[in-house]
């Protein structure tokens, strides 16, 4: 579903990504770690298309080359995302804000509607509520909710626990494991929280300075003493 391939990218003159190969195929939960700072948020803007890409190929979807795609192409070709901090538009009740998520490819359908509500019923019964007073883990489910409108073929979550209650997180996760089942949807995840990253993740990477220093198996992933060393603390 996903392949890259030697990507550099960054800011301006900059450069924050330094040879990256990673692939994700269709239908795995695969989580980018790595302590703050490495270049895991860039990795994301970079594969959605806001940052551009410096050198290397970025393949989605078989064979397609969206390296030098404009990131709204990218978005509806099935590349959702869930910016680090939600990104919900707080002076906007939670159904327009789905809404809004539903104009990239003009799925405005109330069965599209009907699927987040009934993945999330507290986004259901808060519909017309404005998103800014909603707490941080309602936000979250809101954006992984709008992420979700247009079904697409993957999912980027960046640091989805961000401000999120520990037992919230726990069924964020849930959330993320029976949508991809369900429809069959590829996640990738850039995460530091633990439990989330062995609650949901498959396999891994392991991201320092720019680059993918190391793949992480299942069993590497659920032994915490191992992991941890890789995590910010």
């Amino acid at each position: 579903m996903l392949k890259v391939t030697n990507l550099s990218s960054g800011y301006g003159k900059v450069q924050i990504l330094n040879d990256v190969n990673l692939e994700i195929a269709e239908g795995e939960i695969v989580s980018v770690i790595g302590r703050n700072g490495v270049g895991k948020s860039t990795f994301c803007k970079t594969v959605i298309g806001i940052l551009p890409t410096m050198e290397g190929q970025i393949i989605f979807d078989g064979d397609k080359d969206i390296s030098k795609t404009n990131a709204y192409k990218r978005a509806r070709a099935g590349i959702a995302y869930v910016p680090q901090g939600h990104g919900i538009f707080p002076k906007l009740t939670v159904h327009e804000n789905l809404t809004i998520g539903a104009l990239i490819n003009e799925a405005q359908k109330e069965e599209a509607y009907d699927r987040i509500y009934n993945y999330f019923p507290r986004l259901g019964e808060r519909r017309n509520q404005m998103a800014g007073t909603m707490s941080g883990g309602e936000q979250a489910m809101l954006s992984i909710g709008r992420a979700l409108v247009n079904k697409p073929k993957i999912m980027i979550l960046d640091e989805p626990s961000e401000g999120v209650q520990p037992n919230i997180v726990n069924r964020m996760g849930e959330i993320v494991q029976k949508v991809s089942s369900d429809l069959g949807l590829t996640v990738m995840m850039i995460e530091q929280h633990l439990g989330l990253i062995q609650q949901v993740s498959q396999r891994g990477y392991v991201m320092d300075k720019g680059h993918i220093i190391e793949p992480l198996t299942k069993e590497q992933i659920n032994d915490e003493s191992y992991v941890t060393k890789f995590l910010s603390v």
